[in-house]
């Protein structure tokens, strides 16, 4: 008997060959992508509806069922070596343009499955929102990973060269702290005497502005290199900020207690994460009752979609995607070509709007505010640069 992997590869190769656009669905798409789920006893397809009687042509000799139909879709199952197979088709969908739908590599070849993201939305999925969940949690532990290590070279001297050194860099930020935290300040309020922790803090600018306005800060992020920078920012200005050189997801019990009033994150951030969920988690275990969750993040219009140069736009990505990508880390242009040459790259998930949102009121947090910012070059007018959501525990 073929293993299951083999079954896979030569239906997939089958539809190839016929030219009919398909890809694996439910349990079978998730076997596929890695998902530790039991072997599905139905290897489900969906097909586009267009080509269910060229499919069905296709496997009389595996000794198809009839068609059932019903208004919404048609479905016939055969065996092949002992594993049942159902194929499907949803009347007036197009497959090839489903946006959840990727290729992944077998042995075999490439193969078309509905990725595990889409259990966002997908009731069929619910039943495996937990293994989905799992099996991210121990892909982000080694995402995490990779990218810690690429944060961790030559970040301090990159920060020099970008922002000074942290002695004039704490001047500039004693001059106008509220400048800063623009454009997201004005969801905060008054911070004097708050308790507030900075998620992926990075190089303390915006922890040194809230400190200078009477905040208690906290910063969150797994760069070395970016604490020591923070840290003297924070002795120039002559405030105190306590910064933990942790991973985001394993901020200790004894920090993540709920008394925090604010938390929040900001501008290149989001990307490092396989899974929101975790993420949203941890704000709320951050949190106070009532406490306030402030996000300020690029716009997948301009990160996932639309590139310009000039006055000239082009739609060169698929907003969509929700593949893994890998590109050099952002602070590269300010070192050396000789530096830039040692770096490691770092992975990248990039979300769109709606799966920020939805992962985030499915976590428990309150949305109240999405404000979408306009790009503020003149070429560039009426594209959205950034966002800002704020949400309540």
């Amino acid at each position: 008997m073929k293993l299951i992997s083999e079954v896979i590869g030569d239906l997939a190769a089958e539809f190839e060959r016929h030219s009919i656009t398909y890809q694996y669905t439910g349990a079978a798409s998730l076997w596929i992508q890695g998902v530790e789920i039991p072997s599905p006893k139905s290897l489900d397809i969906v097909i586009q509806w267009d080509v269910l009687e060229k499919a069905y042509e296709m496997f009389r000799d595996y000794g198809v069922s009839e068609i059932a139909k019903t208004p919404a879709k048609a479905v016939f199952t055969f065996l092949k070596n002992e594993q049942e197979i159902r194929v499907i088709c949803y009347y007036n969908t197009t497959v090839k343009t489903d946006p959840y739908r990727i290729a992944i590599p077998l042995e075999s070849g490439e193969v078309w499955c509905r990725s595990l993201y889409s259990y966002l939305y997908d009731s069929e999925l619910k039943p495996y929102k937990q293994a989905i969940q799992s099996y991210l949690l121990q892909q982000q532990r080694l995402f995490s990973s990779h990218n810690e290590i690429a944060w961790n070279q030559n970040n301090y001297t990159a920060l020099v060269n970008r922002y000074g050194e942290p002695a004039e860099m704490a001047r500039k930020i004693q001059q106008n702290p509220e400048w800063r935290l623009h454009p997201f300040y004005k969801y905060m309020g008054d911070v004097h005497g708050s308790k507030i922790v900075h998620l992926m803090g990075s190089n303390g600018i915006k922890a040194a502005a809230l400190g200078l306005l009477g905040g208690n800060v906290t910063v969150v992020d797994f760069s070395a290199e970016n604490a020591a920078y923070a840290k003297e920012i924070a002795k120039k200005a002559g405030i105190s900020i306590e910064y933990l050189i942790s991973d985001t997801l394993s901020i200790p019990a004894e920090t993540a207690k709920g008394d925090y009033d604010i938390a929040f994150m900001e501008l290149g951030v989001l990307h490092y994460y396989m899974d929101l969920h975790p993420l949203w988690e941890m704000v709320g275990r951050l949190l106070k009752q009532g406490g306030k969750f402030i996000l300020h993040e690029f716009h997948p219009i301009s990160t996932k979609l639309i590139t310009s140069a000039g006055k000239k736009h082009k739609v060169t990505g698929n907003y969509f995607d929700p593949g893994i990508e890998q590109s050099v880390i952002a602070f590269s242009k300010h070192l050396s070509s000789e530096e830039q040459e040692t770096l490691s790259k770092s992975m990248h998930r990039k979300w769109t709007l709606g799966e920020v949102l939805t992962s985030m009121a499915q976590s428990g947090l309150t949305l109240s505010v999405l404000e979408e910012e306009p790009n503020h070059k003149s070429h560039d007018i009426g594209l959205p640069k950034t966002y800002t959501v704020v949400a309540c525990k």
